[in-house]
């Protein structure tokens, strides 16, 4: 997923990864160079639907304006995934 908005500098990493470890999610959240938030997440359909709307208003102070959403993250993506964590 890539978050877009204001994004960086609100808590949004850490936000994330509390947000999807609470919802036993693997995978891992990191800034891009454009300013946008990166997200990878895999685990119960269900809890990463519950997070894609999670990102779509992020922490206080965040300004959300839109979530792009790929649905086939590759096998070596997921092959090393153990938690949540910031890259």
């Amino acid at each position: 997923m890539v978050v877009r908005g204001r994004v960086q500098g609100v808590g949004f990493r850490a936000s994330t990864v509390y947000e999807a470890r609470r919802l036993a999610l693997r995978g891992w959240v990191r800034n891009r160079m454009d300013g946008d938030v990166e997200v990878l997440a895999c685990g119960d359909p269900a809890a990463v639907d519950a997070l894609v709307v999670w990102l779509g208003r992020g922490p206080r102070g965040a300004r959300v304006t839109g979530v792009d959403v790929d649905d086939a993250p590759s096998a070596a993506e997921l092959e090393h995934l153990d938690g949540f964590t910031v890259r």
